[in-house]
Parts: structure tokens; C-alpha cells; sequence
């Protein structure tokens, strides 16, 4: 009963522009994939888009849910939709989605393998959609999600031509968190070290050819900055040219001290408008 609620009861802005769209994705593997994305706010179905994915794609946390707040980028200073970018989310096998046990299970011993196919199968059926510039693809995450961005950097670069990664890990056997244990087994004879490896963006970094900004705290004690020093000088060995900030001192958040959070931001924003412009061709 509404007249015994003291204020105003609120009721949704159905005609908002920017609105999240809900969609779903099947890509060359059979695997329907559920996503998110927010169109540019002058949309013209004529013009091709850039597209930014942003991307975790391991089993810790989902990125396609119906919630508040879902379809805003906090690293980028200024809109998104306004400048001109689609701004999407899909997620794949491993997420801890209610789509039963082989779903879930399917990323044990598999993750940066099973999980980085998942997202690029869906992303080049996506790829065909008339409004996207296949030319203006990045991809962004933290954590996880830099370790997946590194990864679909590395592993497809046909697809992917831009990509954005923070605080990742890039060698899965310098993790030191029963994490990666309890997902990929435990690395105690070549067997077990296997898949760590396979699923590690160091292995892969040869294959860059797009562009990459690496970002990493040097005080990091949950993804240590040997993970950094690793995956540089990888891309050192094969003359791959990169553009990388480490922020003295910072922990896994990249937070602390004055000004550390505008300079990331401003840092992320500039990176992606230079290499991947925004705006309908």
C-alpha cells in the first residue's frame, strides 16, 4: 500500500537512454553465451562502431548480470556511449552462472584455455553483426581480467586489436593462492604443470601484434609484480612493443596516494581513444 510509504516510491526510467540490452550468443563451438551491451547514444544502424569488450572470464565472479550499475565503465573519464563505443560484456563456461555442473566444471584444469576460446568464438560471431567495425575491437580487465585480456590479446589477434590490462597474472605457476590450486590442480610433476602453462599469457606473448597497455602495482601481494617483470620481459625477447605503467608501491587495487585514481583513469581513457577511436563510421 503506496500511501503509507513516507516519499516518493521510485519506478523505473523505462525510456532511459544507454540502457544495458540484454542478449544471448552462440558461437562456433555450440556454446550460448549470455551478454550485455550499451549502444552508442546516437546510434545509427548505418555506421560501424568500435566495440569494447571488458572481461573477467574466470570462475571467481560473473560479468553478465542483470543488476545495478551493470554497463558503466568506472575507468573511463567521460561516456562512453556519448564518445561513441559500444560497451559489451559475454561470458562463457567457468562463470558462476546457474547453468549446471558440466557448465561450471568445464574450466577446471582450463583456465586462459577453455575460458579465452569461449569469449573469442563469441566475440567473432559478433564480429559479423553490420553495425560493428571489426577494425576498432578492444578489450579490457583487471586481475583475472587482465590475465584474460592478455590472453585474447596473445592468443587472437586476428580478433582483438586493442587491449587494456591491470594487476594480471601472467605466469599461473607465480600465484601463490590456493585459487589457482583449486581450479587447475596442483603443478607437482610436468603433468600438473601442463595446463598452467598453457593457460599462462607469457607462454603466448610472441604472438602480439595489436596494442597493449600493461598496468601493474610493484606492491601487488596478491598478483606479485614478478608476474609483470615476467610477461616484459617475454615481450622484451621477441621485440614486441608495448606500452606498460607501474604504479610504485600499489597493491592489487592501485589505489593509494594522491592522484592514483584520476592518473589510471585518465591513463586508460587516452590509451583506448588513441588506439581504438571512438565514434560511427
Amino acid at each position: 500500500d503506496n500511501k503509507h510509504i513516507s516519499g516518493t516510491v521510485p519506478h523505473l526510467n523505462t525510456s532511459a537512454k544507454n540502457k544495458p540490452v540484454f542478449f544471448k550468443v552462440k558461437n562456433a563451438d555450440g556454446i550460448e553465451m549470455d551478454g550485455w551491451m550499451v549502444k552508442p547514444t546516437d546510434f545509427d544502424s548505418t555506421k560501424k562502431y568500435p566495440v569494447v569488450f571488458t572481461v573477467y572470464a574466470e570462475p571467481a565472479g560473473q560479468t553478465v548480470v542483470d543488476r545495478y550499475g551493470v554497463g558503466r565503465n568506472g575507468l573511463y573519464v567521460g561516456n562512453m556511449a556519448d564518445d561513441g563505443y559500444i560497451y559489451m560484456a559475454i561470458e562463457g563456461r567457468g562463470a558462476p552462472a546457474p547453468k549446471g555442473a558440466a557448465w561450471r566444471k568445464a574450466i577446471y584444469k582450463n583456465i586462459g584455455i577453455i575460458n579465452i576460446r569461449d569469449q573469442a568464438m563469441g566475440a567473432k560471431e559478433i564480429l559479423k553483426w553490420p553495425f560493428v567495425d571489426s577494425t576498432r575491437i578492444a578489450v579490457h580487465g583487471w586481475s583475472g581480467g587482465g590475465s584474460t585480456t592478455l590472453n585474447l590479446l596473445f592468443q587472437y589477434p586476428d580478433i582483438y586489436k586493442t587491449g587494456i590490462a591491470v594487476a594480471a597474472v601472467g605466469w599461473q605457476l607465480s600465484y601463490d593462492n590456493i585459487y589457482q590450486e583449486r581450479y587447475m590442480g596442483v603443478p607437482t610433476d610436468e603433468a600438473g604443470r601442463e595446463p598452467f602453462i598453457k593457460g599462462s599469457p607469457v607462454a603466448y606473448a610472441k604472438n602480439l601484434r595489436g596494442n597493449l597497455l600493461y598496468i601493474h602495482g610493484t606492491g601487488d601481494d596478491n598478483v606479485h609484480y614478478r608476474n609483470a617483470e615476467l610477461l616484459i620481459n617475454e615481450l622484451i625477447k621477441y621485440n614486441r612493443q608495448f606500452q606498460f605503467m607501474s604504479y610504485p608501491n600499489r597493491t592489487h587495487g592501485i589505489f593509494e596516494g594522491p592522484g592514483t585514481t584520476l592518473h589510471l583513469h585518465t591513463l586508460f581513457t587516452q590509451y583506448l581513444k588513441e588506439h581504438c577511436p571512438p565514434g560511427g563510421r
